[in-house]
């Protein structure tokens, strides 16, 4: 089962354009599972139904066992396709239900609040407000702002040029105010960090990371005293459900947000509707009784 495994990975990694960090869950989940069945290759329903129990029994969270489930069903679809197997043994396994967590986000006023901690007299100052503009901006995961660089940056068509989720390209747009800042930044403020090709560097000059972004977005919260959460992904989704409120459709903001699957994008409406629901029992005067 182990050299499946292997041929497997590289399938999901070098034919369908998965991440380095998709191609790692999935190996370490289908370790764990080849382990626990002695890496047979008759693999029948009741070893499914034994693992899941083993998983629940180790009191893993719904959610990963979740995530066990479609990683097994991937390499079984897989197998099957391949003539490996004839029958896959979880075509029957049903993913546990899962609680729809509904994403923190913003309110504009709280926006505001947050855009006006950054000094923007001082070049690292200004750079971290560039960054929380262009998360805001742009909808743009952590990871895709860290990598853009200024040769990606269309400034006539106001758009960047971003590789996504599996190595997808897409385009990030954006509007007067990033393109304001942009430009203030790239004119007074760049060259005295460092020349790098990168668009957000740190203080020697070389590209931010993940982690540093997280701990600069994190350093202006304490320094703002802002009660609420803050990270780049809540900017990601305040991108979404500042979009939906303004009128945009779904479909829209699934391509802006680089989603595959719509139902990824969903979760958006939930919130509009929990944010229209408080303004109801706020504001309307027969919402509730005195």
């Amino acid at each position: 089962m182990k050299k499946y495994e292997e041929e497997f990975l590289n399938y999901i990694y070098s034919v369908r354009n998965y991440s380095i960090k998709t191609r790692e869950s999935y190996q370490k989940d289908l370790d764990l599972f080849i382990e626990f069945t002695n890496n047979k290759i008759d693999i029948t329903y009741k070893d499914i139904r034994k693992y899941l129990e083993y998983l629940y029994d180790k009191k893993y969270a719904i959610k990963s066992i979740a995530r066990h489930i479609s990683s097994l069903k991937s390499f079984f679809n897989y197998l099957q396709s391949e003539n490996i197997i004839d029958d896959n043994p979880t075509i029957l396994v049903s993913s546990p239900k899962l609680e729809k967590k509904i994403p923190n986000f913003l309110y504009y006023d709280e926006l505001e609040i947050l855009f006006n901690i950054p000094d923007k007299s001082d070049k690292l100052g200004f750079r971290d407000a560039l960054i929380l503009e262009t998360l805001y901006s742009t909808g743009c995961r952590v990871s895709e702002l860290v990598s853009i660089k200024i040769s990606d940056i269309n400034f006539n068509d106001k758009k960047i040029k971003i590789l996504g989720k599996g190595n997808k390209e897409r385009y990030l747009v954006y509007g007067s105010y990033l393109d304001n800042l942009l430009k203030i930044y790239l004119k007074d403020y760049y060259q005295d960090i460092k020349k790098n090709n990168y668009l957000f560097l740190n203080k020697n000059g070389d590209p931010l990371t993940d982690r540093g972004v997280r701990y600069i977005i994190n350093k202006i919260a304490r320094d703002g005293n802002l009660k609420s959460h803050i990270s780049p992904h809540v900017l990601r989704h305040t991108f979404a459900t500042h979009l939906l409120d303004g009128g945009a459709d779904l479909r829209s903001v699934q391509e802006l947000l680089g989603h595959e699957n719509l139902k990824t994008t969903q979760i958006y409406t939930h919130i509009s509707n929990e944010r229209l629901r408080r303004v109801y029992l706020e504001a309307h005067p027969r919402s509730k009784m005195k």
